[in-house]
């Protein structure tokens, strides 16, 4: 039986093909849940690998090798090109999950390194690394010694030593495939750092043929590698714990300072925006920010909740209290529209009982906008009737009036001729005879007209009365008697100053002379104005 012929349904086993490094560099990557199933996997195939016949072999069953197939793994990204004696190529399986994006510290090499491909082992390096006893016993050399790994009795020692071969290459694909991971960047070094060590316990004793010793180095290059990235990574992971503790505290000690204040006088809108934004941006930093501490996690939420507890508390508080206002305020004020269309049927007359029924609207208080906009409407619309009655008596009493304020009019135009008249005999009586008339045309509408007719009549007769006081002044027989006794003794005094300054020329008394001139004058001015 050829090896070839002896080759389980397992996707690993293409790895016995040698790959070009161009096409390592491609294969899917696989994260640390299928280590660890591939390892539990290959535990089960060896032991149904060994013959029940056996009983030296612990843990292992009889069943014929050629039967068993292994779990599927990652398949090869690409087409592998063709080889003299081609293996059966694997089937085409599910990407392995996507791992969740590192933090920054995540291990960058300086510059790409070439991958490392994982080479077949030849029929002579299986020689070199492994050797099959007369009945089935398979060891691997480590070092200077050997070590059992298995059983192998129904088939000949190549096949065997191929069987172990498969699986040495199954663990050095895992340990490149990490290696190549490492070397990418971009993934975690403490996941990588567990995925090693699942590596290293997984080449420790395995039950497979080949350099193991070099896999266990390479192993634990990279674990040392990766314990100071997995060092800094934790650092920078718990530098993001703290900042993100941090925030979270911000918005928890702004939710106590919203809810620590007096919420009887705050505007609810405004406060119940902000608390959905502070509850927003929590939420949002839940879904995206670190991980915390389950305790000092549980203790922020706790007080934020209490937080937004005691402002929920109040705002449904006021919402009722204020639900209860609008409420008694509806009810006044459907009552009042009630009260209002029923003063339709009096017209003008129900005008005074409306304006009172405004002030109560006024003292009502508010019943919500949308109640206040239906119910003023109505009541609007009660007041409007009103007043478009009152309206419809002014316009016919107006109608009624225009003949009386066409005579008016015409009173005034003759009413010009009283300015006119240089006898104020004559005017008087001329504005008298006006004003009887004036007053027989008898009322108009609407009063803002009488009053304007009213005032320029009014104008008139005060021009009248300023010229009549004139002359009553003029010619009043007290005034002109006191005009005449003061007229006579300034005329005396001006004789008598007219003597004392022609006695004082002669003498040559300047002094004397001037003040005689100076009195005269003035005695001379006052008895001007006394004539007028």
């Amino acid at each position: 039986m050829s090896t070839e012929e002896h080759i389980p349904e397992n996707p690993i086993d293409a790895a016995q093909t040698p790959q070009p490094d161009t096409e390592n560099a491609t294969t899917p990557v696989a994260d640390a849940s299928e280590v660890v199933e591939t390892e539990a996997s290959e535990s089960a195939v060896a032991e149904v690998a060994v013959p029940a016949e056996q009983p030296d072999a612990p843990g292992e069953e009889a069943e014929a090798p050629t039967e068993v197939a292994a779990p599927e793994q990652a398949p090869v990204a690409e087409e592998q090109p063709p080889v003299p004696a081609p293996a059966p190529r694997p089937s085409a399986m599910p990407r392995p999950p996507a791992m969740p994006r590192p933090p920054a510290s995540a291990i960058r090499p300086a510059a790409p390194a070439a991958p490392v491909a994982p080479s077949a082992v030849s029929t002579s390096d299986a020689a070199e690394w492994g050797r099959v006893t007369e009945d089935g016993t398979v060891s691997v050399r480590e070092g200077e010694e050997w070590r059992e790994v298995g059983q192998y009795p129904d088939g000949t020692p190549a096949e065997a030593l191929a069987y172990f071969v498969r699986k040495f290459e199954d663990i050095a694909f895992k340990v490149n495939t990490l290696e190549q991971r490492v070397q990418a960047g971009g993934s975690g070094a403490t996941d990588l750092a567990k995925q090693a060590q699942h590596l290293v316990v997984e080449v420790t004793d395995a039950a497979a043929v080949g350099d193991l010793a070099n896999l266990r180095a390479r192993l634990d290059a990279l674990t040392g590698s990766l314990a100071d990235a997995s060092a800094a990574e934790a650092v920078e992971a718990k530098a993001a714990v703290d900042a993100a503790i941090a925030e979270r505290t911000a918005l928890v000690e702004r939710s106590e300072a919203i809810a620590a204040q007096d919420l009887s006088s705050v505007q609810w809108k405004k406060v119940t925006e902000e608390m959905g934004a502070l509850f927003d941006a929590w939420q949002n930093h839940q879904q995206n920010g670190p991980r915390l501490p389950k305790g000092a996690a549980n203790q922020l939420w706790k007080r934020f909740r209490d937080a937004r507890a005691t402002v929920d508390r109040q705002r449904r508080a006021f919402y009722a209290e204020l639900d209860e206002t609008h409420k008694a305020a509806r009810d006044r004020k459907s009552r009042l529209v009630e009260r209002a269309e029923a003063l339709a049927p009096k017209g003008v007359d129900g005008i005074p009982a409306y304006r009172g029924l405004l002030d109560e609207w006024k003292a009502a208080g508010r019943a919500g906008r949308k109640a206040d906009d239906a119910l003023w409407a109505r009541f609007k619309a009660a007041g409007d009737a009103l007043y478009s009655a009152r309206a419809e008596q002014a316009a016919a009493t107006e109608a009624e009036s225009a003949p009386r304020i066409e005579e008016r009019t015409a009173l005034l135009e003759q009413a010009k001729a009283v300015a006119d008249e240089a006898n104020l005999t004559k005017a008087r009586a001329l504005l008298t005879r006006i004003q009887r008339q004036w007053d027989e045309v008898g009322r108009i509408f609407p009063r803002e007209k009488e009053r304007a007719l009213d005032d320029r009549l009014r104008v008139i007769e005060q021009e009248l009365k300023s010229r009549e006081d004139v002359d009553w002044k003029r010619n009043n027989p007290e005034t002109k008697a006191r005009a005449g006794a003061m007229s006579e003794q300034l005329q005396q005094a001006i004789a008598k100053l007219e003597a004392e300054r022609d006695a004082a020329e002669k003498s040559g008394n300047a002094k004397a002379l001037k003040e005689a001139t100076e009195a005269l004058e003035a005695r001379r001015a006052w008895l001007n104005a006394l004539d007028g």
